[in-house]
């Protein structure tokens, strides 16, 4: 038995597929929800990098933002050292645990990042941290507004988790991608920005199900919600979902040998993704990997991208 829930609308939709097994004895529990419009937590943005005009600025609305010196080349030269003292003397002050950290360079090296996350984390012990290069974006203001806005989920997030949590109590909790796939309770909590359009998802997956002639499994509506046809068919999509994961980075070969080998990393780095989204570690497999050549930087850079999926345990 796999349930299907989806929170958009006045009242959730709950449909199960499967075996006809009572609900209580699901096997997962997979939510449907776009975060568009959801209440925001103000967010300490930092950028690692050089000067810059203001209107290229980072901007944190609600929030604070602040340019600190550091961060490295896309070819992954150092252009600064860290200044750590103004990292350290932002976080203590800045009076917010929501944290976005974007380095230059990072989708290729990621020390900065990771440094400002320790400092941040000494400072400020219940800090809530996200490093851009975890979403892989080459370019800088794409990935700080994509770290910005996840930082920014977070505690939303957090309560929705708890909300479905406190009403299926005991059932794994999955959510549904933007694009495809799931990621675990735990995985959603950290990565909110990866299920910004789980709903929107969920729907044309579900609408695409329910128009064939032979629907790929058996279901029934345990509450029909208030949101109409559109709740039923978005909870029935995300229950047809697999977890899913993806990486994404830049990376340095100088033939064939060293790209197999980068490659090699990024899909273990996948896998073990996938697997923190909920995939049980004997089912989880690479489903598509990307090289494209980087035309703009010299030869031997390659921007990288692996999806990995898997079943549920």
């Amino acid at each position: 038995m796999i349930l299907g829930v989806a929170l958009d609308g006045p009242s959730p939709a709950v449909v199960a597929v499967g075996d006809g097994a009572p609900p209580s004895e699901a096997v997962r529990a997979c939510v449907a929800v776009d975060l568009d419009g959801m209440p925001r937590a103000p967010v300490a943005a930092i950028r690692v990098g050089g000067p810059c005009p203001p209107v290229l600025r980072p901007v944190a609305e609600p929030g604070v933002a602040t340019i600190v010196r550091g961060g490295h080349s896309l070819t992954g030269r150092p252009l600064a050292p860290l200044d750590t003292g103004a990292v350290r003397e932002f976080a203590a002050g800045c009076g917010l645990i929501d944290f976005a950290v974007t380095a230059t360079g990072s989708p290729m090296l990621a020390d900065h990042e990771l440094a400002v996350a320790a400092i941040i984390a000494a400072e400020v012990p219940a800090a809530r941290i996200t490093l851009s290069y975890e979403f892989g974006r080459p370019g800088l203001r794409e990935r700080e507004a994509h770290a910005i806005r996840n930082a920014a989920l977070g505690p939303e997030a957090g309560r929705i988790a708890d909300r479905v949590a406190r009403e299926l109590p005991g059932v794994p909790l999955f959510f549904a991608r933007s694009g495809s796939g799931l990621v675990s309770a735990h995985y959603f909590r950290r990565y909110p920005r990866a299920c910004d359009r789980g709903g929107t998802t969920s729907l044309r997956r579900g609408r695409s199900a329910l128009a064939t002639a032979d629907r790929p499994a058996p279901f029934e509506v345990i509450e029909p919600g208030g949101g109409g046809e559109d709740l039923l068919a978005a909870a029935y999509g995300a229950a047809l979902a697999r977890p899913e994961a993806q990486v994404e980075r830049i990376v340095q070969a100088r033939g064939r040998a060293e790209l197999d080998r980068a490659l090699q990393d990024a899909r273990d780095e996948a896998l073990t993704r996938v697997v923190s989204a909920g995939a049980a570690p004997g089912f989880a497999r690479i489903a598509e990997t990307i090289v494209n050549p980087l035309s703009y930087l010299p030869d031997g850079f390659y921007r990288v991208r692996v999806t990995a999926e898997g079943a549920t345990p």
